[in-house]
């Protein structure tokens, strides 16, 4: 497990030229679960996008006691654009550190390297993982751990993560979130990025994150991807297998029909066929695995038509189906059926 990280907060929010709140989804998730640490929002000129912070350029911020610049969006590819660095530039040289989770490195960019060289600024990459890590031994290892898996990217697994681990912590259970993606690195301070790892060692990697515990000992791991996602099966496929799950928990957007980005020629398998091809493979770690229920992510509905799409689908699977940020006693009764599954 990596250690954890000292971060400079607060932090301004930069959403860059990402008007799709789905490509947000690191602004949003920091806004939704530490909003203490956030002092405002930031936009290029012309983006539409806003968050529901202050907006407020560097200067102001820094006015306002932030510390550093997060880059709060996940574009497909995770690069930061050209046209970006001015921005950041400004920021450096308002004061602020740089706090990014893509994959470009910034130091990597001469003119943030530039900068932060003369203002005296931190430049901290959060997609860079630890240097030597393990090939997976694929042994069993003692302790309790809850996957939350997808039928495509930005469906709720972390959500739906942190939602579970904040509630068997409510029930006086010893359970420890762990981010497997730079947001929740970012929410939780710790963490390991497991779309950045070599292939050869991303079970390794979700061995680490979810190491040998107490017996008692809950990890609810955030998923990444998806196991039928054209780009980014592989990475959900080496942390399952590694994470050795005794439970799952499907996550789903309400009418997503499609691979998000990809256009209906890469359309979704039905559900009950995704708990099938996710449950096998995690059976091949943990014979006991199962899965505990579905999240589905109703944010576009109204609340009768979330409900109705809950109830309709709970019918059809006769699982638990919940939508973690609307809580309620759906998920309460998720909960008990993610218990329920000890072995």
């Amino acid at each position: 497990m990596s250690e954890r990280l000292v971060l400079p907060r607060p932090c301004l929010v930069f959403i860059a030229d990402v008007s799709d709140p789905r490509y947000a989804k690191t602004a949003k998730g920091l806004i939704d679960w530490v909003p203490e640490h956030c002092v405002g929002e930031w936009a290029l000129p012309g983006n539409p996008l806003r968050l529901g912070l202050p907006v407020l350029d560097p200067a102001a911020a820094r006015a306002r006691g932030a510390r550093s610049l997060v880059i709060g969006v996940a574009p497909v590819g995770g690069r930061i654009l050209d046209n970006w660095v001015p921005a950041l530039v400004q920021a450096l040289e308002a004061g602020l550190d740089l706090v990014s989770g893509m994959h470009t490195p910034l130091a990597g960019i001469a003119a943030l390297a530039a900068a932060a060289e003369r203002r005296g600024r931190r430049l901290i990459d959060l997609r860079i993982p630890p240097s030597e890590l393990p090939v997976a031994s694929g042994r069993p290892r003692p302790g309790r751990r809850l996957l939350t898996v997808g039928s495509d990217c930005a469906v709720g697994k972390k959500y739906t993560a942190l939602a579970l681990t904040r509630a068997l912590r409510e029930r006086g259970l010893n359970a420890d979130f762990r981010a497997s993606g730079q947001t929740g690195i970012l929410i939780a301070g710790q963490g390991l990025p497991i779309d950045a790892v070599k292939a050869d060692f991303i079970a390794g990697a979700a061995e680490l994150l979810s190491p040998v515990a107490d017996p008692d000992h809950w990890d609810v791991i955030e998923g990444q991807g998806s196991l039928v996602h054209p780009g980014y099966a592989a990475v959900s496929l080496g942390l399952l297998s590694g994470s050795q799950p005794d439970v799952l928990v499907l996550c789903h957007e309400a009418g997503r029909s499609h691979v998000s980005g990809y256009g209906p020629q890469f359309p979704l398998p039905p559900l009950a066929e995704l708990i099938e091809l996710n449950l096998a493979h995690a059976r091949l770690r943990r014979p006991g695995a199962r899965c505990a229920g579905i999240s589905l992510n109703t944010g576009t509905l109204s609340a009768v038509k979330a409900e109705q799409a809950m109830a309709a689908l709970e019918q059809e699977l006769g699982l638990p189906v919940v939508d973690p940020v609307r809580g309620g006693t759906r998920f309460v009764a998720l909960v008990e059926a993610c218990l329920a599954l000890r072995r």
